[in-house]
């Protein structure tokens, strides 16, 4: 999905608190998972801003569709374990006890199915009593279009604008990103397409129960988006 901007992902995302998530993550798997073991895996990592302090309270890996992405988190993380696979379809022969899906990735499946298929994936690498976390994407009733959005890096060998308004097709919001990116060698434009499914709360909640999990929800979440909390209890 980040063909163009994997380089600068970082940077458009150097606001997140990666460090403040994670301690609020600590505390809900702690809240939530029974299992004896420590095995996290982070679906759809990116460049590992999670991953770097999750790492230091579990076992970890991680994987992601884009391989740009990952190689910025080998090159932050050389020793830790990295797939390159989708979460539709992720087999990885091991469970884990703890699987998280953050900053509304599972979006990015798109259709309804899609993500029935994901949430099956995720059961099955989890052992009993363990958890869940997925952040979701925005809500049909949450996404308004036609609205302007902006972000900018002002960096001193770095300047960047981002720039999107926002659209959707049913139940798909759809953001094209126009980029124009200045470095010290020069200055380029490009644009980048990004589709995420809308889903209800309701679809949210089937999937992972015909998955086979126990489903919790909290509101607030680690960004305001809100968490699904899925516990395997058989």
């Amino acid at each position: 999905m980040f063909t163009k901007s994997a380089q600068f992902y970082d940077a458009i995302y150097s606001y997140k608190d990666y460090r403040g998530e994670v301690e609020r993550i600590i505390s809900l798997i702690a809240q939530h998972k029974t299992s004896k073991g420590d095995r996290l895996l982070d679906a759809a990592c990116g460049t590992g801003g999670h991953l770097q302090f999750l790492r230091k309270h579990y076992s970890v890996e991680g994987f992601d569709l884009d391989a740009d992405l990952l190689e910025i988190a080998h090159r932050r993380m050389p020793d830790v374990l990295l797939h390159l696979t989708d979460m539709t379809q992720m087999s990885l022969g091991k469970e884990y006890d703890i699987i998280t899906c953050l900053f509304s990735s599972i979006g990015y499946v798109e259709t309804f199915d899609r993500m029935r298929l994901a949430a099956a994936n995720f059961r099955r690498h989890l052992v009993r009593g363990g958890v869940l976390l997925v952040e979701p994407w925005f809500r049909p009733d949450q996404w308004h279009t036609g609205t302007l959005h902006a972000r900018f890096v002002d960096e001193p060998d770095l300047k960047i604008s981002r720039m999107s308004i926002s659209r959707s097709e049913g139940q798909v919001s759809i953001t094209r990103f126009h980029y124009m990116v200045g470095t010290l060698n020069e200055i380029v434009t490009f644009t980048e397409d990004h589709r995420l499914g809308l889903f209800t709360d309701a679809q949210y909640r089937a999937a992972f129960e015909e998955a086979g999990f126990r489903v919790l929800y909290d509101a607030e979440g680690l960004t305001g988006r809100g968490l699904y909390i899925g516990e395997v209890v058989e």
